[in-house]
C-alpha cells in the first residue's frame, strides 16, 4: 500500500493529474490508476521511470526510506 499512497502523493506535489503521468509511463490513465489504488503491482521499468521523473530513490518509492531524495552518487 505505501507504493500506491506515495507515487499519488508525488503526483499531486506536483500538480499533475493520472493522465499526465500515464503519458510519460507510455500507459493508460486507467492502468495508471489501478497503481494508485494498489490493484496491480508497479512494473519495476515504471518504478526506475518514475524515480528519473520525480527525482527519488526507489527506496522512497517502496517505503524503505522517507527521505525523498536519492542517496549522492559516489
Amino acid at each position: 500500500m505505501k507504493v500506491a499512497q506515495r507515487i499519488r502523493d508525488l503526483r499531486e506535489d506536483k500538480d499533475l493529474n493520472q493522465t499526465d503521468i500515464a503519458n510519460i509511463l507510455n500507459t493508460s490513465q486507467t492502468v495508471y490508476s489501478r497503481y494508485e489504488r494498489d490493484e496491480r503491482t508497479l512494473p519495476l521499468e515504471m518504478l526506475y521511470e518514475l524515480c528519473k521523473f520525480y527525482n527519488v530513490s526507489a527506496d522512497y518509492i517502496i517505503g524503505f526510506t522517507d527521505t525523498p531524495k536519492p542517496l549522492p552518487k559516489k
